[in-house]
């Protein structure tokens, strides 16, 4: 199978080339061959010398000291890992990613702010104030407070 798709691809490279010498297929230039053979490569290549590589360094699989977990200074660990967590920290996370998300909005209006006009402005502002009273509740009813 992997003959034939080498035979495949070399031969679809060599129509190409010789097509593009005789200036018959104008949709493919001489460097998208280039540039799709040296990423064919490139694709192939690298796998295959991180699977090998593998294999050169030193082998670990008896050594204890190296396979023993390790956190932040801890060596032993502490109960079975299904321990809760407070909800706090996923309130966090989530108030995060929603303000962090919308920064991403502000970006292509202020990029595209003459052609939007007085309207973009405007719902610009609508929208900053949605989000300023969104900031404003969750200080309100103390959700990053924590005790």
């Amino acid at each position: 199978m992997k003959l034939f798709f080498f035979t495949f691809v070399s031969s679809n490279l060599r129509y190409y080339i010789q097509h593009l010498k005789r200036r018959e297929d104008p949709r493919v230039s001489l460097e998208f061959v280039l540039a799709a053979s040296i990423t064919f490569i490139l694709a192939i290549l690298l796998p295959t010398i991180f699977l090998l590589t593998k294999n050169l360094g030193p082998n670990t699989k008896g050594n204890r000291a190296k396979n023993l977990a390790y956190e932040s200074g801890v060596s032993k660990s502490f109960g079975d890992g299904q321990g809760k967590f407070n909800v706090k920290f996923y309130l966090v996370a989530i108030i995060f990613v929603l303000f962090d998300v919308e920064i991403i909005f502000l970006f292509p209006w202020a990029v595209n702010v003459r052609e939007l006009g007085w309207f973009g402005i405007f719902e610009m502002f609508t929208f900053m104030f949605l989000l300023a009273s969104g900031l404003i509740y969750i200080y309100k009813i103390k959700a990053l407070k924590w005790q």
